[in-house]
């Protein structure tokens, strides 16, 4: 999954779809957050392992080698390999990849330039299997990275990512959605000329119904009925495992299903302390009426500090207008009231106006809320409680007059973690003006 370059939230908006999850900018690499599924159990994904063509192959192609010389770089010799293509009755393309996975899985050894049966069992434990179809799909994953899998340098290069893109929707994408994806990941990433463009929305289409068809070979993509491209059990189960080896969130059902029954309380609580994760959070609305949702949420953020008011406010972000009944009540709350306005903002909707000053609170309150939330980064360099393209010196300087109770904190806090020596040094300023203005009022 490395080198993320889709824009996942776009493409469900091309599949029409609800995007249950927030994307980073491309060419960003962060840990991104996917919709929890339902794997097939254990023992019903090894009994399909051996089921999968590729794994069919590599398994003939293992018995029919036998025991025979190779070429200096492992693999079988021209005459052999045409005449192991036609037993098995595949390309050369898929009897080369077929060698691949038999070797590398250690189905087949090769010692001294003689290939022959290697230590791995026929029969493997349903871990065992598991462990094995694991490194299948790694090695048609590191084929994509080297541009030796499907013929396509644009579908090999994103390969991971448009696997990751059928995982986070259900229901599967159509193969047309797919293209437009795939083209408009390789255009942020790789900045092609108009020309360039051209010509890959004409061959595109046809380059990736030979890859799914290759993928189909694979075990990893099925078409459903309504003819979208969905994952199967195993291509679930092994995408979700690579997402996870990649540091991204990928949880199951059953891990999120837990937290469906904690009250509005319970949740926030869970989110400060980093027991929950944005999936437990999805799973928590959908079981709920928006308007009654937002309801209980506010009332923990109204009665919290700023680590509730940061939690709270980043659920509702989640809900759309059909929640502003409770965040318009929250606008005679002294501490929501400026958050409730934001939202209302946001979606358009009537809300009093919020001034520079209150801009300033709502910055020195997200950031406070780090004060409070468990796994809070030692660094706040790249926090984003103020807005990109600001002038981070001028707003931390600005700090300093806020009459928020935790400036001082959050300006300390700012002065001794920022990764910008710039703004550390003024929140350091800052902080002696803000102590001096507190003093000065008390006194």
């Amino acid at each position: 999954m490395a080198n993320n370059v889709f824009d996942l939230a776009e493409l469900r908006k091309l599949i029409e779809e609800p995007a249950p999850v927030e994307t980073p900018a491309p060419q960003v690499r962060e840990a991104l957050t996917f919709p929890p599924v339902a794997p097939a159990a254990d023992a019903e994904l090894a009994a399909a392992v051996p089921g999968v063509p590729l794994v069919a192959d590599a398994i003939k192609l293992t018995s029919w080698t036998g025991e025979r010389p190779v070429t200096d770089e492992g693999l079988l010799s021209e005459s052999d390999a045409a005449a192991a293509a036609k037993e098995l009755g595949v390309s050369p393309a898929r009897l080369r990849l077929a060698w691949i996975v038999a070797v590398n899985t250690r189905l087949l050894q090769i010692v001294r330039g003689t290939a022959s049966r290697g230590a791995l069992p026929l029969r493997l434990p349903v871990e065992g299997t598991l462990e094995f179809w694991d490194g299948v799909v790694m090695d048609v994953l590191d084929q994509a990275e080297s541009s030796r899998l499907t013929g396509s340098r644009v579908i090999d290069g994103h390969l991971a990512e448009t696997l990751a893109t059928i995982y986070s929707v259900r229901s599967g994408v159509a193969i047309a959605n797919l293209a437009k994806g795939l083209l408009q990941s390789h255009e942020v990433a790789c900045e092609p000329s108009q020309a360039e463009l051209r010509e890959l929305s004409g061959s595109l289409p046809g380059e990736l119904l030979e890859a799914l068809s290759l993928l189909t070979y694979c075990g990893l993509v099925q078409q459903t009925g309504t003819g979208r491209i969905a994952l199967t059990p195993l291509g679930v189960w092994a995408v979700r495992h690579d997402l996870l080896r990649e540091g991204h969130e990928a949880p199951t059902l059953a891990e999120v299903e837990v937290f469906a029954g904690l009250d509005a309380e319970a949740l926030v609580e869970s989110l400060v302390s980093g027991a929950v994760t944005q999936s437990a959070v999805t799973t928590w609305l959908e079981r709920r009426p928006p308007e009654q949702a937002a309801r209980d949420l506010l009332a923990v953020a109204t009665a919290g500090g700023a680590g509730h008011r940061g939690a709270v406010g980043a659920i509702l972000e989640e809900l759309g207008p059909e929640a502003q009944s409770p965040v318009r009540d929250s606008l005679a709350d002294p501490t929501m009231w400026r958050y409730a306005a934001s939202w209302l903002h946001i979606r358009d909707l009537d809300a009093p106006p919020l001034s520079s000053d209150d801009h300033t609170w709502i910055a020195v309150d997200s950031v406070a809320a780090l004060l409070h939330i468990s796994g809070s980064p030692e660094s706040v360099g790249e926090f984003g409680a103020l807005e990109s393209g600001e002038d981070l010196v001028r707003s931390v300087g600005e700090m300093a007059g806020s009459s928020h109770p935790d400036t001082v904190a959050v300006l300390e806090l700012l002065a001794s973690t920022h990764g910008d020596a710039a703004v550390a040094k003024a929140a350091r300023k800052a902080a002696m003006k803000a102590r001096s203005l507190l003093t000065t009022k008390l006194g």
